[in-house]
């Protein structure tokens, strides 16, 4: 096998296959630590998101060249109707998470087809939501926010020889994303505030 037959969606397979028998004989070497962290920014919604270390095997890896921001906001005409002064369009939090699923999608179907040979020629996903922001607003109870998302899809748009459809739903249900929005999580939230100085 020559080294460019090696190569499948820009993988070096030899390399895949190697880490894949390495995760499985050593899985906790392959734990994943992951975090973000958003500080509000003085105009409600908007907040300023940063993502830049992680711990991989116990281990914390950072550099400068990982350190992204990401400014979150909402919808100019959301905003305007709602009374936001001098509102502007940024990237609503719930739009990320779609693009971050349907991103996510693209990863398991692609890992998962060059770890098995399957060529694809084009591949792509589209994410959509019915969203209802009652409980945001408090309109509706916090026991109500089962309801919010209606109508979750996910179009997968994907071409290429031997595609073997039941596989390919396999690989994107693979995906951590989808697996973080789709199945029950136990969020812990911890509130952390300063404490008072005692009186005198």
């Amino acid at each position: 096998m020559t080294d460019d037959q090696t190569i499948a969606h820009g993988i070096d397979l030899e390399t895949l296959g190697e880490f894949a028998e390495h995760a499985a004989t050593e899985p906790e070497a392959v734990q994943l630590g992951l975090g973000a962290s958003a500080t509000y920014e003085g105009t409600a919604a908007h907040s300023l998101a940063k993502i830049d270390s992680y711990e991989l095997g116990g281990d914390t890896i950072a550099r400068e060249t990982r350190e992204y921001t990401v400014p979150y906001g909402g919808w100019k005409e959301v905003l305007d109707a709602g009374g936001w002064v001098g509102a502007t369009d940024r990237i609503e939090p719930v739009e990320a998470a779609l693009s971050a699923l349907a991103a996510c999608i693209n990863v398991g179907i692609s890992i998962n087809a060059a770890a098995n040979g399957v060529e694809i020629d084009h591949l792509r996903t589209d994410v959509r939501t019915d969203f209802d922001p009652a409980v945001l607003f408090s309109l509706a109870e916090v026991a109500e926010a089962d309801s919010v998302f209606q109508n979750l899809t996910a179009e997968v748009e994907i071409e290429g020889p031997d595609l073997d459809p039941d596989m390919v739903d396999e690989w994107a249900r693979r995906a951590p994303v989808y697996t973080l929005v789709s199945l029950a999580q136990d969020v812990e939230v911890s509130l952390n505030t300063p404490v008072e100085a005692a009186d005198d």
